[in-house]
């Protein structure tokens, strides 16, 4: 099996730095694209930023500027840094992590998935 662990969310004011983690652990053979999306109420899930398995990042420009993601691929880690964060950057924060992984002793999978999701709220 695999698991996703995230950490890090909380309530922050504006400006306030804020680093998220999700680690992933479990039968996990390789780790593809690493990224961070985000869902506030009433609106549609988002795309925050993504990390491939050579580094190459991406962001959603909303973000640009102040968010900064990265991995430990030692520790199957991604990380969102948060600075300057706004009010309208609150919502639940989920990492989605495409990988390969074991699911019985002679057979692969690849498969993407999702952490349980991180609340963060940025009061003015």
């Amino acid at each position: 099996q695999v698991q996703l662990v995230e950490s890090g969310g909380g309530l922050v004011q504006a400006g306030e730095s804020l680093r998220l983690s999700c680690a992933a652990s479990g039968s996990i053979l390789g780790i593809f694209a690493m990224a961070w999306y985000r869902q506030a109420p009433g609106k549609q899930r988002e795309l925050v930023a993504s990390i491939t398995s050579s580094g190459r990042t991406e962001y959603a420009d909303s973000v640009k500027g102040r968010f900064a993601i990265s991995r430990d691929n030692a520790k199957n880690t991604v990380f969102l840094q948060m600075n300057s964060p706004k009010p309208e950057d609150t919502g639940v924060y989920s990492c989605n992590v495409d990988l390969v992984w074991r699911p019985t002793m002679f057979s692969s999978k690849r498969e993407d998935f999702w952490g349980q999701g991180t609340q963060v709220t940025v009061s003015a």
